[in-house]
């Protein structure tokens, strides 16, 4: 399916699921529903958008208390589990075996992100270096520890690279960053795949001198404070690495082109992956194929059991995430913007609209 057939669909077919979806609340009375608490808890990446969100919506839905946390995927989808917050927000979907335990979860795709690779070299932070996943994974495993080793010299020649070790820095959190990441070492570097594999935690190799923090602003701190690092950082964070002067690499993607995380650049990956999207939206967008594909793509998620304890929460929580999914409301292009995310394509809208209409008292 071409970019244009997937993102440029008419603006009718969006609007008339809003309408429908407005209609159907509207006929539950939300609006008598009284005031009901909604907490928000997980992922660093989706945080600055839900909080973009927060008081815009409870400014228009004064009923409605939400509050917002940025506590890590690994916690945001542990408390929606446990019924200690509302939704859960995850940049990883919940496993084969988490669904088996809490059939009644759903996996809601709020807007699609992606996840840079960034560094701090004194005097090469503004030259875009290049990077691929064979090398990123010897990186973090301890097998390749300078910056002019010749796997990294290979792929940027001309540049003079400075014989300094690398400091690579990693999530100690449940992060659904280093989900997507790993994710993309072990879909392109199999031996990485065979030992270390992907998840929202990982047993990272002890190499010496690399680093751990909490959430993408501990990792953008840690970048910042320590020459000669690398890290993989959310790109909702992406104006912070441009205030600290902070290098952006460009990533081999699956057709071994080396290209950034910009806006054309994730829409081509998602062309090539959103089509293939199962009616439980689980699935990862990792390395696309496709020449111009950025390979570290990913939906991300609103994680709600579908069974609430009353018609209020019930009702609520569909309202609002029905408003998040709108190009009308939360998927509107400068809340897009604000945050370098892509809203989510009419058929993927037309799915979470599914999702969503099984919340359920």
């Amino acid at each position: 399916m071409s970019l244009k057939r997937v993102f440029k669909q008419s603006a009718l077919r969006v609007a008339m699921i809003g309408v429908i979806s407005g209609a159907a609340l509207g006929a539950a009375g939300l609006a008598e529903a009284g005031s009901v608490s909604i907490l928000e808890t997980g992922s660093s990446l989706l945080y600055p958008l839900f909080n973009l969100w927060q008081p815009v919506y409870t400014k228009e839905n004064p009923g409605v208390q939400l509050t917002t946390a940025s506590t890590g995927s690994g916690t945001g989808q542990a408390q929606s589990m446990q019924g200690l917050a509302q939704i859960g927000a995850s940049d990883a979907y919940l496993s084969g075996a988490q669904m088996k335990q809490h059939p009644s979860m759903l996996n809601i795709p709020m807007a699609i992100s992606s996840q840079m690779v960034n560094y701090n070299v004194p005097g090469l932070n503004g030259d875009h270096l290049k990077l691929s996943g064979p090398v990123l994974a010897d990186i973090y495993a301890g097998k390749v520890t300078m910056w002019n080793d010749p796997a990294i010299a290979k792929m940027n020649p001309g540049v003079k690279l400075p014989a300094h070790k690398i400091v690579a820095i990693h999530r100690t959190d449940g992060s659904g960053d280093t989900f997507i990441f790993t994710q993309y070492l072990s879909d392109s570097t199999p031996w990485w795949s065979d030992k270390y594999s992907y998840g929202t935690s990982v047993s990272w190799a002890p190499v010496q001198g690399n680093i751990g923090a909490v959430g993408n602003p501990g990792m953008v701190d840690a970048l910042k404070n320590n020459p000669y690092s690398v890290a993989y950082i959310g790109v909702s964070f992406k104006k912070q690495i441009m205030d600290d002067h902070l290098g952006e690499a460009r990533i081999e993607n699956k057709a071994g082109h080396f290209v950034l995380p910009e806006i054309r650049n994730v829409k081509a990956a998602a062309a090539a992956m959103v089509p293939k999207t199962p009616a439980d939206q689980r699935i990862s967008l990792i390395f696309a194929p496709g020449a111009e594909s950025y390979p570290i793509i990913n939906y991300e998620y609103a994680l709600v059991d579908s069974h609430q304890p009353s018609a209020e929460m019930s009702a609520a929580l569909k309202k609002l995430l029905s408003w998040a999914i709108s190009s009308n409301g939360g998927n509107a292009e400068h809340f897009m913007k604000s945050v370098n995310f892509v809203a989510l394509p009419p058929s993927v809208v037309k799915q979470s609209t599914a999702q969503i209409d099984k919340i359920h008292a």
